[in-house]
């Protein structure tokens, strides 16, 4: 287990009215070990099932951290270590976020991070340590790091991340105890 990477159990209250789910506490969030300013929020739709987003990263001095969670269906969420030096470099971890149970995933600065939609029309909301930076963006091809993607029928990809360095030919920013 990868752990600067933080899986964090939601608390949904629900009732006949509907729920209650408090997303972010930025006290209860230090207390994990996840003392960041967010400073933007995003929120994506995917419409189709078996949507392949990543596997994205945003490279210094524009890193971004992220705290993500599935609002809308289900996505199989994927990160993968590529700080240079780590004794985990290339290795990748796959968590199942539902809307049902609300719960998130911290991504830390160094780490690629992608999903794989599990359910039509699935909605990410997630918070970023860094504004984006178009010019610091990149990617690591989403079939290179040996991922077992649950897939249940061919891929739907951006050209953006079908194009995308393989993990083998990757010049990674990032260094292991630079910002991790």
């Amino acid at each position: 287990m990868i752990d600067v990477v933080k899986k964090i159990l939601s608390k949904v209250t629900k009732d006949h009215r509907g729920f209650f789910h408090e997303t972010y506490n930025r006290r209860y969030y230090a207390e994990l070990g996840i003392d960041l300013e967010f400073v933007q929020d995003n929120h994506s739709l995917s419409r189709n099932l078996n949507t392949i987003r990543g596997l994205h990263f945003q490279a210094p001095p524009h890193a971004q951290a992220k705290l993500i969670r599935c609002a809308r269906g289900a996505i199989y969420d994927v990160v993968v270590d590529i700080r240079r030096g780590s004794p985990s470099y290339g290795q990748w971890e796959g968590y199942e976020l539902t809307e049902e149970a609300g719960d998130q995933l911290f991504v830390p600065v160094g780490f690629a991070h992608g999903f794989l939609t599990l359910m039509p029309d699935t909605e990410i909301v997630y918070k970023c340590s860094d504004f984006y930076a178009p010019k610091f963006e990149g990617a690591v091809r989403w079939d290179t790091c040996q991922i077992d993607w649950p897939l249940s029928g061919e891929p739907i990809l951006s050209d953006k991340d079908q194009e995308a360095s393989p993990l083998d030919d990757f010049d990674s920013p990032f260094f292991y105890g630079e910002n991790s």
